[in-house]
């Protein structure tokens, strides 16, 4: 089932309603990503939607390839 791990998002259900108010069923899936994330030292692979992601990587939960290298975001920011 296509639901995220974390946060427990999943399919939403609704109608397409066309320019002469016709309703059609609907369904939108959430935006999910197959991760592998380290948790105390195993691999874990995890179906994590994006907006979950973001909140990871802005946490400092998952680190970013700019960060495995060293660098902080004002760095990148003052290079370019």
């Amino acid at each position: 089932m296509r639901v995220c791990d974390i946060t427990g998002k999943g399919k939403q259900f609704g109608n397409n309603v066309s320019f002469s108010q016709r309703h059609t069923k609907k369904v939108w899936n959430a935006n999910l990503q197959s991760k592998i994330i380290i948790v105390d030292g195993k691999k874990v692979k995890l179906k994590i939607s994006t907006s979950a992601l973001r909140t990871l990587k802005k946490k400092g939960l998952i680190a970013t390839p700019a960060k495995k290298k060293g660098l902080a975001q004002k760095d990148l920011t003052t290079a370019a």
